[in-house]
């Protein structure tokens, strides 16, 4: 496996494209992206379990609900949710629009919204700019380019990543990007992200290898404790790659292309954690030697959700007593009292905690440690062998700020 260049266009087959179409007022960024595969492609997704659902996420499962698309249309700067039916029209438009320019049928277009909740979508702006849209497709780079920027709302940094593996002899890629910086917390799906590739793979089983990839991805990431009314994870796969189509868990090539999303999707959660809305710093919490993976899950939830632990972490502040609390209201069981605790960065390690009390550490190394723009907590327990890992960030003024005057 290797990291190239081509993001979402990188794969055989596939375009996209974004424009400004006016829907983020007073701004001349781009606020709607194109993706598009002529061939038809097997289809996978996830959504956000909020019981408060943006229009888009309502179309979009009832169009990929036969597994198929042909292409996703995306607008940033507007939610289009909690906008009624008003709203679920605007976002079926939004599909029919789109295959209109693309001689498709409405059904084999994915929709996706980010943005303001609560506001109408101007979809007369959408139409108005459609086949500028089309217009603005391309199959490189900057195609990826365009989408990306099209998509984003107070993310700061790029989340975007394509990689290419052998499979039977072929090359296959996989490219992706992403946009999330804040409302960000586990249980799927916590920001929008989407994927492209051209390996040949069926419908039911890029389902369970996206859902594998997720569960150890993007449900592991938090930011603020917030999960959106809009997430969606999508991936699409055109077979171009002409490879033997993988179609079951048992096919030769299961663990190749699982391992290759899987990293793809770990990959993107980290850019989306270390981007977190005022964060300074990216932190990963792993938790080892608890009693299943699904506990040791549970705790490092906890911990890299905690308000407090994330604060001390902003402030270079060795508070451990923090992170034992979190992982003590995480409703997993766990052996307080074989508990350690170490903190460690670019510059060094130190340990804090032992056997669920103090040790003696120096606090000015502590500081130095922690003061790093990326810091691993790691929590060791002695109750079996669970093993997991979850991303956050630090908590700073900037969040305050940002989500204080966000509609402004």
């Amino acid at each position: 496996m290797k990291e190239i260049s081509g993001g979402i266009c990188a794969p055989k087959g596939f375009a996209s494209g974004g424009i400004h179409c006016g829907i983020k007022k007073g701004s001349q960024k781009k606020d709607l992206a194109l993706i598009y595969s002529p061939t038809p492609c097997a289809a996978a997704a996830m959504f956000t379990t909020n019981i408060v659902k943006a229009a888009s996420i309502q179309v979009c499962r009832e169009n990929i609900d036969n597994g198929k698309l042909h292409a996703v249309i995306v607008n940033s700067g507007n939610a289009n949710a909690c906008t009624g039916q008003d709203g679920l029209d605007s976002a079926r438009k939004m599909a029919l629009l789109a295959a209109n320019v693309l001689g498709l049928d409405k059904s084999q277009v994915a929709v996706a919204s980010t943005g303001v909740i609560g506001v109408p979508l101007p979809i007369e702006l959408i139409e108005k700019n459609i086949d500028d849209l089309k217009l603005s497709l391309r199959d490189d780079m900057q195609g990826h380019e365009a989408a990306l920027e099209a998509i984003m709302t107070t993310d700061i940094r790029k989340k975007e990543i394509s990689i290419e593996i052998e499979i039977d002899g072929k090359l296959v890629r996989i490219g992706a990007m992403a946009k999330g910086s804040g409302m960000i917390h586990p249980d799927m799906a916590t920001m929008l992200c989407f994927i492209t590739t051209d390996a040949a793979v069926s419908i039911d089983t890029l389902n369970e290898v996206l859902r594998n990839a997720v569960k150890k991805s993007f449900n592991r990431v938090t930011v603020d404790g917030d999960t959106s009314t809009n997430d969606i994870v999508l991936v699409m796969a055109n077979g171009q790659a002409l490879n033997e189509a993988i179609n079951n868990k048992e096919h030769r090539n299961y663990e190749v292309f699982s391992s290759a999303l899987e990293y793809v999707c770990i990959a993107l959660a980290k850019m989306i954690a270390a981007d977190g809305e005022g964060a300074t710093k990216l932190l990963t919490v792993t938790v080892k030697g608890a009693f299943c993976e699904d506990t040791a899950e549970k705790l490092a939830k906890s911990v890299a959700s905690s308000s407090l632990v994330k604060a001390a972490c902003f402030g270079a502040d060795a508070n451990w007593g923090r992170v034992l609390c979190a992982m003590g209201y995480a409703k997993a069981e766990f052996s307080p009292e074989t508990a350690g605790v170490v903190f460690r960065s670019g510059a060094g390690e130190i340990e804090v905690c032992a056997g669920g009390v103090t040790v003696l550490f120096d606090e000015v190394k502590a500081k130095e440690v922690l003061s790093q723009s990326e810091i691993e907590i790691l929590i060791n327990l002695k109750d079996g062998d669970g093993t997991a890992s979850v991303w956050g960030c630090d908590l700073t003024y900037d969040y305050v700020k940002i989500n204080g005057d966000y509609r402004s």
